[in-house]
């Protein structure tokens, strides 16, 4: 006797049932996750950017030759401690200005605030950025007088303490001419040279060793400015002098602060120390627009990775 085998259909009740309706994340709920998760990666970027190092734009000539507008620096926020400046804080009306064209500083500072956390001074010779008393756009700078010193330019030389810094005349420097470093007037008096390499700029250099033997370059250039003759003046406590490389053309503790000057008002406070320059990432000949077809051509050659930690003899 044969058997037949029959199919046995399940009760429905056996039939797992489908997903409760309310069990769903709604848009709504998938929007606020990656907001939340958008806001907690901003904070973990603002924090590294207040303690441990921010990227830096160089805007301005202050700094050359060592330092050309247009290259990008990593600054380190720990070597001299933490103080008022040290937190990195958005300020969105200044942010969306700048898209709309606007040119200011796209975080705001804090109060003033006597002191530092872990403080330690600057050495002479470090670069370091700096935020003017009473301001909150950033400045980058070489430290010269430390608390106690007493720092003096004559006829564009420098005076540390009474004695002149050694200064050794250098052989030109050939500065290629672009977007972000033109050759003219208002930059560099008759400086401009036509090769059949492309048009330079040829500064003058004047080498200079610091008392702890820190070398660096400078720009002596001609007719100079109202720098060239300033003080003597006594570092006073909790305060250091700085100074751009480019001597003629930076506005720092040798003038005062506002216009027209927009210098450093003599000098800074400690605290208004922000970090040190350590090295150059990237650097763009000003020559970029919103076409991504410009922005390779427009990295120089050269100058990623150039360390900015002074050199000693």
């Amino acid at each position: 006797m044969s058997e037949r085998l029959e199919a046995v259909t399940a009760p429905d009740s056996a039939v797992p049932d489908e997903p409760e309706e309310s069990t769903k994340e709604s848009r709504g709920q998938a929007i606020w996750r990656e907001i939340k998760g958008l806001f907690w990666v901003l904070l973990a970027v603002l924090a590294f950017h207040s303690f441990i190092a921010k990227p830096f734009y160089i805007p301005s000539e202050s700094m050359m030759p060592g330092l050309l507008t247009g290259d990008r620096l990593v600054v380190t926020k720990y070597p001299f401690g933490w103080s008022y400046v040290s937190p990195t804080i958005p300020n969105p009306i200044a942010i969306i200005g700048n898209m709309l064209g606007g040119n200011r500083p796209w975080s705001v500072t804090l109060p003033f605030s006597k002191g530092r956390v872990l403080g330690n001074l600057p050495e002479r010779g470090d670069v370091v950025i700096v935020t003017p008393p009473g301001g909150n756009q950033d400045y980058i700078k070489r430290v010269i007088g430390l608390p106690g010193d007493t720092v003096e330019m004559r006829d564009g030389r420098l005076i540390l303490n009474g004695k002149a810094v050694k200064a050794e005349l250098r052989p030109p420097v050939y500065v290629p001419v672009d977007a972000n470093a033109p050759c003219t007037l208002d930059h560099f008096y008759d400086r401009l040279v036509r090769t059949d390499r492309g048009e330079f700029c040829r500064l003058p250099i004047v080498r200079e060793t610091l008392p702890n033997g820190v070398t660096y370059d400078t720009i002596d250039d001609f007719p100079g400015s109202d720098g060239d003759t300033y003080g003597p003046i006594k570092v006073p406590a909790g305060r250091v002098f700085l100074m751009g490389d480019n001597r003629d053309h930076s506005a720092d503790s040798r003038f005062p602060l506002g216009e027209p000057n927009n210098g450093l008002g003599g000098p800074v406070p400690w605290e208004n120390i922000g970090g040190r320059a350590e090295f150059i990432t990237f650097s763009l000949d000003g020559t970029t627009s919103w076409n991504p077809l410009t922005w390779l051509p427009a990295f120089r050659d050269g100058r990623a990775g150039n360390s900015l930690r002074p050199r000693k003899d």
